[in-house]
């Protein structure tokens, strides 16, 4: 007798790996990230390079620390892409070892605490972007008017402002247009008197206005999500439910309530809600996996979203609202689940054709 052994091959076939789904989210950020790199200038790329190359350092580090090989996962690009989307919710002007200490929460406690690449529990970069706002609120929040490469800091001032804390470029300080309005409306300002100081819908579609490269070109980020949709990396349904939700609460408030609620457009417009729906909450192992799962994850972001922005005490939800919808889904995937094949949806066996009916004879 031969005993022959064969291993568990994948009887579904794609050719989007782990390595190529992450190069092509990341070539769907390029444009929007290369124009926000664009707008503010040297400070936010040495900012951009140094959390990147810090990622996979903190990525090296931990796989080796784990006894695990390092070269496969070192190359499979998610720490690069994890790095890449704690960048993007950085100030740019922010000193270089705040986007060390963002990759170094993102990759050691966010993802490899809990068992490394499609372990992790919350999304790595929410989980460092909540632990920054909260632990450094002053470096979190001071932006800056993007002057452009070629009128803002040269080359020895960015490396200045980023690795020396040095001020020797007059940057422009000015509050982010949720942190505006925030302000305003805790100030006693109605909706009505606010609206002309805020960027207009072309500023924020382009991303003529101070907030971290995650909140500068709306549209940029609009197209790179469509193109993830287009090459079906992405579902429809996370992205659709996250916008439809915040468009349809925050439209029924600023009907009802007019001077104190922020109409759709303002929050569809605003913020890094556009990179949350395309690019973060759409994350293969934070988020359902089912299409009705897929559909109450986002429209509970949606509505955490608004409900942060309106109510709480941080202008910006993003991340709060993702991190409260990871620690759902294991919840939702246990209520929203498909029929199994010859059971019933409570997962009770179906009668066999043609047998009499439970009860009776």
């Amino acid at each position: 007798m031969t005993l022959h052994i064969t291993g568990a091959g994948p009887h579904t076939h794609t050719l989007f790996t782990v390595s190529r789904t992450m190069q092509a989210v990341i070539a769907a950020l390029t444009p929007a990230t290369g124009f926000a790199l664009y707008q503010f200038g040297w400070p936010a790329i040495f900012l951009f390079l140094v959390t990147l190359l810090s990622a996979w350092l903190f990525e090296v580090a931990s796989l080796w620390v784990a006894r695990r090989p390092i070269a496969p996962f070192a190359r499979d690009g998610s720490a690069l892409l994890t790095g890449w989307l704690v960048a993007m919710t950085l100030p740019p002007y922010a000193p270089w070892w705040v986007g060390v200490l963002g990759s170094g929460i993102a990759i050691v406690i966010g993802k490899h605490l809990f068992g490394g690449l499609g372990q992790n529990l919350f999304n790595p970069a929410m989980v460092a972007r909540a632990m920054l706002v909260i632990a450094l609120p002053v470096q979190m929040t001071t932006w800056v008017v993007p002057p452009g490469l070629l009128n803002g800091p040269d080359l020895w001032q960015g490396l200045a402002i980023t690795f020396a804390g040095a001020q020797e470029y007059d940057a422009i300080s000015s509050a982010s247009t949720l942190s505006q309005i925030q302000s305003q409306l805790g100030a006693g300002a109605s909706m009505a008197e606010i609206a002309p100081t805020l960027p207009d819908l072309r500023a924020r579609l382009i991303g003529l206005m101070p907030g971290s490269l995650g909140e500068t070109s709306t549209l940029l980020i609009l197209l790179g999500g469509l193109g993830l949709m287009a090459m079906r990396i992405i579902s429809p349904v996370i992205p659709l439910s996250v916008l439809g939700a915040l468009a349809v609460l925050s439209g029924i408030s600023a009907a009802l309530a007019p001077g104190r609620f922020a109409p759709p457009m303002l929050h569809l417009t605003s913020g890094s809600v556009m990179l949350c729906a395309f690019f973060i909450a759409t994350d293969y192992v934070t988020s359902p996996v089912t299409a009705a799962g897929k559909m109450v994850y986002g429209i509970g972001i949606g509505a955490l979203i608004f409900v942060i922005r309106s109510f709480g005490a941080f202008p910006e939800g993003v991340a709060f609202a993702v991190l409260l919808m990871n620690a759902c889904t294991p919840l939702i995937e246990t209520y929203v689940r498909p029929r199994i094949f010859g059971r019933t949806r409570s997962g009770k066996p179906l009668p066999a054709p043609g047998s009499p009916p439970r009860g009776k004879p």
